[in-house]
């Protein structure tokens, strides 16, 4: 098995091969996302009660914030772990996915970042406040940007790859200060939204199955679009070889 395993992993490390494979399964994805997405708001909107019931206007925030958040940080380990693989194995693929996974992970963050701040206004009279977990999660999404800029500042996409995966190695060690941060400081920020060992007496199901769904929905979301964005880069970044000639030709 561990023969096999190591053979499709060698069969797809390689853009020619992993290209057509990712076309095929970008409308899975898709349409899994727009199905979930549309579950989970439902029952965020018409079948969750409100955790508060001072909260009614403004608590189905949740179900996009938390979400976010967890993707903001999910996307960025899985970054960071195909940086170390490019940067070890010097795999190209791989380089390409943690380009891919860049910008998605970005916007997650601030969409994170920006219900955060909707939400804090009504919570605790301000939009933004230095709080431990909401300054650690804007080191997050200035990773997220010091990544492509760095891609984009260097001519070589190799040397690129190189320096950006480096800077998203090193910065992983914000993901568990993100996390635990609401334990290891006095931070106004909630604890974590869903423990379970105590679920059932810090909010109704509904809720957590709620966000539980829409996070699915935001990682079938992610998937389908870092596909989708990573055959542009391989056909970028392999344009001089025969395959991607012969395929633009049979295209055009």
């Amino acid at each position: 098995m561990g023969f096999k395993n190591s053979v499709i992993w060698l069969y797809f490390s390689s853009p020619r091969n992993f290209y057509p494979f990712a076309g095929k399964l970008i409308p899975w994805f898709g349409w899994l996302a727009a199905v979930l997405m549309i579950i989970g708001l439902y029952i965020g909107f018409f079948v969750a009660p409100p955790v508060l019931s001072d909260q009614k206007e403004y608590y189905v925030i949740i179900f996009i914030h938390v979400p976010a958040a967890w993707m903001s940080m999910f996307i960025y380990i899985i970054m960071s772990l195909y940086a170390f693989i490019a940067l070890v194995w010097n795999i190209k693929m791989s380089e390409m996915m943690a380009t891919a996974l860049a910008p998605t992970g970005a916007m997650f963050t601030f969409l994170a970042l920006w219900t955060g701040a909707l939400w804090g206004r009504p919570s605790w009279g301000a939009y933004w406040v230095w709080d431990a977990r909401l300054t650690s999660e804007l080191i997050l999404l200035f990773l997220y940007i010091g990544f492509m800029s760095l891609q984009s500042a260097i001519d070589d996409p190799r040397r690129a790859a190189r320096a950006s995966g480096l800077l998203a190695v090193v910065g992983a060690i914000n993901v568990p200060i993100i996390y635990f941060s609401v334990r290891w400081w006095n931070t106004l920020h909630q604890g974590f939204s869903v423990q379970p060992a105590q679920t059932q007496q810090l909010m109704d199901p509904s809720i957590k199955w709620g966000m539980l769904i829409l996070a699915l929905a935001f990682w079938m979301y992610t998937i389908a679009v870092v596909l989708y964005r990573v055959r542009t880069i391989i056909l970028e970044r392999e344009r001089q070889t025969t395959w991607v000639q012969e395929l633009v030709s049979s295209k055009s």
